[in-house]
């Protein structure tokens, strides 16, 4: 069902709204994910947000270490408790050339449930917590352009009229219609 998804680029508008929770937990959401893993491998990523194949609903992947056995889902998820504070480049799957620093919480908590509906309760440091508060701003609308200083915005101003330049190629605006008297 979700096999011809793939991943949406910047600046796709689908990648700036907020993302509503998930309420139905069926076979269509595990499709879902399945076909994010996919995805998340063949880009080589770590992370990826439902919003980034188009669909607004509040579900993201993680896998840091790359072994299938490490795969994980969070429906729904909430992040609480965060502390301390460290800066780590980031880039993104739907953003691909650019990275930038980002300061986020070393330590967050995060509450969310599987696939399933069953209840999740973790805390993480360092790398995944970054990972995870990374995919929370994607159910947010939150990009990493929304993230940059003014010196990131300027190296990186002409990669991106680039990238708004071939979407607008590709999306070109419908014609609107004459309305008749």
């Amino acid at each position: 069902m979700h096999e011809d998804r793939s991943i949406i680029f910047y600046p796709d508008p689908r990648l700036k709204r907020i993302s509503k929770p998930v309420e139905t937990f069926d076979a269509n959401l595990a499709d879902l994910a399945k076909r994010m893993f996919e995805l998340m491998r063949l880009a080589k990523g770590v992370g990826l947000a439902a919003p980034q194949v188009g669909l607004n609903v509040r579900l993201f992947i993680v896998n840091h270490t790359g072994k299938p056995e490490d795969d994980r889902v969070y429906v729904n998820p909430l992040l609480s408790d965060a502390d301390g504070e460290e800066i780590g480049q980031e880039g993104c799957l739907s953003i691909p050339t650019i990275n930038i620093d980002v300061p986020r919480a070393k330590t967050v908590r995060m509450t969310a449930v599987d696939l399933t509906g069953k209840p999740i309760e973790l805390t993480e440091t360092g790398y995944v917590a970054r990972i995870f508060q990374h995919e929370l701003d994607h159910l947010n609308g939150i990009l990493l352009t929304d993230r940059m200083g003014p010196t990131a915005k300027m190296e990186f101003k002409k990669k991106l009229k680039e990238m708004e330049d071939a979407y607008a190629e590709a999306h070109p605006p419908k014609p609107k219609k004459k309305r008749t008297k």
